[in-house]
């Protein structure tokens, strides 16, 4: 069968660094740092004590208190973001078929908060059994995409995505999949996490995975810096409008970027750490490659997953020259993580809402926070430290790892008609 073409026609953001799309590309293009200490909680005994937080955000002016309370941060971050996207592609929701609309929505963790509020106000009880009616049904990650398709009436697809910080490209992988196969002609896809709780901070002390630079919060996340010392945990949402491409030319949508292709893969190696050879990056690129009919020569920008990790930063670099080979170096390369901050299951989605930006805007938004170069990375390469730089982006691909070793890449082209 001939495979449909899949556009993006609707961006939402909630981010570290804006609150809108406009907002978030502000902050990108000029190297904002979101990190700074935690107010969400007193973080005073814990190693780490800042994060990339969502600010100024008066939920009220979203979603009614009544509805609020039914719905974990994940989810209000999310209705926040898919509403904005939905406002952005004018869609006609009283005359599109809902029946071929769909919602496909990744979350790495889910309710947190409502899961760590629950459990620890029955643990600090006498065992009696008090929960929330509300507890299960705020936790689940599958409530999103559940509360959004009952929002907008969408019927077609609708289900969540979770592979840890793969989580939201695994999502806009399987919309474009659905779409080009025909099943849908829209589906509102994207990401959401709201884990900047006690017990989401605790847990990657715990695993050694945060950067403990308490001293210098907004130059704590430093991909590719020789003193990495971990992630910066993030928060927010990301949303995208696909569509199918005569659906979208039909009712004279705006079209910010065609869907080319995209990849996915196992490490099968280890829970936490990246192979070391890189395999499943490197497969999961050439996949994604292939499957968009391109060659290495034709990609202007990678968007990496570089979370500023000792072994994540340096291997992903390494799996790059490997699949590009000699372009590899007329590349831009960029870790927007360095500015929001880790998103964990939403990082997908924002990053592919950075690359779609930057197609449109003809910019790469930078890496910042780069102070000292890593002797295991290749000074050659273009890692567009510390300022935006103007480019024609004709293609690029957002890659996104998780724990657990998946992998996946998008990439996203410039759409010529």
């Amino acid at each position: 069968m001939e495979l449909k073409r899949v556009v993006i026609t609707g961006i939402g953001a909630l981010t570290p660094i804006g609150n809108t799309k406009d907002a978030y590309w502000n902050g990108l293009s000029n190297g904002v740092s979101g990190a700074a200490p935690i107010t969400r909680f007193d973080p005073e005994k814990f190693k780490t004590k800042f994060a990339c937080e969502v600010k100024d955000l008066n939920m009220a002016d979203f979603i009614d208190r009544k509805e609020a309370r039914k719905m974990d941060p994940n989810t209000q971050y999310a209705m926040i973001a898919g509403e904005e996207a939905i406002q952005d592609s004018k869609l006609d929701l009283e005359s599109i078929n809902k029946e071929r609309v769909g919602v496909i929505w990744g979350s790495g963790i889910g309710g947190l908060q409502t899961f760590h509020d629950e459990v620890s106000y029955f643990a600090s009880g006498d065992g009696t059994p008090r929960f929330n009616p509300f507890f299960i049904p705020k936790m689940i990650a599958d409530i999103t995409p559940g509360m959004l398709s009952i929002k907008y009436g969408f019927r077609g697809p609708n289900y969540a995505t979770v592979s840890a910080c793969a989580s939201s490209n695994h999502a806009i992988n399987d919309a474009f999949n659905y779409i080009r196969l025909g099943k849908s002609e829209v589906i509102l896809s994207g990401g959401s996490e709201a884990a900047v709780v006690p017990s989401g901070v605790g847990g990657f002390n715990a695993l050694k995975a945060l950067s403990v630079r308490n001293d210098s919060p907004e130059t704590a996340s430093r991909p590719y810096d020789k003193d990495r010392d971990g992630f910066v945990l993030g928060e927010g949402s990301g949303a995208l409008i696909l569509e199918e491409l005569e659906h979208a030319k039909a009712r004279g949508a705006k079209i910010y970027a065609e869907v080319l292709g995209g990849g996915m893969s196992a490490d099968a190696y280890h829970i936490t750490a990246p192979h070391p050879e890189g395999l499943g990056i490197l497969q999961v690129m050439k996949s994604a490659l292939e499957d968009a009919h391109i060659q290495t020569e034709d990609v202007d920008y990678v968007n990496t997953h570089g979370t500023s990790t000792p072994l994540g930063d340096s291997g992903e670099l390494k799996a790059i020259q490997k699949v590009f080979g000699e372009h590899a170096y007329q590349l831009n390369i960029s870790s927007t993580k360095s500015m929001t901050g880790h998103l964990l299951g939403a990082a997908g989605a924002i990053e592919s809402i950075a690359c779609l930006l930057a197609i449109e805007k003809g910019i790469v938004p930078p890496t910042i926070n780069h102070f000292t170069d890593d002797p295991d990375i290749d000074p050659k390469l273009n890692l567009t430290f510390e300022k935006a730089q103007k480019r024609e982006v004709k293609i690029a691909v957002s890659n996104t790892f998780g724990f657990g070793g998946h992998n996946t890449s998008i990439v996203l082209g410039k759409y010529t008609g």
